[in-house]
């Protein structure tokens, strides 16, 4: 997809968004208070997470990113990233689609940078673009993660409100940071 035919189709799914009242600008400590929610979910839910988080150079966490679609579709999300428990910044995942799609569907996505050259990598960056600047590899369901199994540098996890969701991916998104 050509700069320009990104940039018309995030201008399109943005507007869809706002539409349908979905776009909410955060404060930090609504966005904290949902990143604290997300990561406690995502802990009960599935056994191992908390030791891998724990392992974790860095976590980033978007609470809710909202997808929307009508034949073009978008999707957005804020959230926060996590050095040792203390959040250090604020950013934003957005991603445009074309094709058949029609609805609106909410997830939580949680990024997990396994080094520390991951998280640098992924801090030097204005605008990490996922597939491009860096790879993340998807944790697919299964109910619980062998932490002495994970071997990639950057792993994500995506769960809707029933848990782990499983053949995702995050290929084509967009993360830039935003001040709060």
């Amino acid at each position: 997809m050509t700069g320009k035919a990104f940039g018309i189709a995030l201008i399109a799914a943005c507007m869809l968004l706002a539409a349908n009242g979905l776009a909410k600008t955060a404060t930090a400590g609504e966005i904290n208070a949902s990143v604290n929610a997300t990561l406690d979910r995502f802990y009960r839910q599935i056994p191992g997470a908390r030791e891998l988080s724990a392992r974790a150079a860095g976590v980033l966490v978007f609470p809710t990113v909202l997808k929307a679609g009508f034949g073009v579709g978008g999707e957005y999300g804020e959230g926060a990233m996590r050095v040792g428990g203390k959040t250090v910044g604020y950013y934003n995942t957005v991603a445009a689609s074309f094709g058949f799609q029609l609805g609106a569907q909410a997830r939580s996505v949680i990024i997990m940078f396994m080094t520390p050259e991951a998280l640098a990598g992924f801090r030097r960056v204005e605008g990490f673009k996922v597939g491009v600047d860096g790879s993340v590899a998807i944790v697919g369901a299964g109910g619980s993660i062998d932490t002495d199994k994970v071997t990639s540098p950057v792993i994500g996890f995506i769960l809707d409100p029933k848990g782990l969701m499983y053949n995702l991916t995050l290929e084509g998104s967009k993360i830039t940071r935003i001040s709060r």
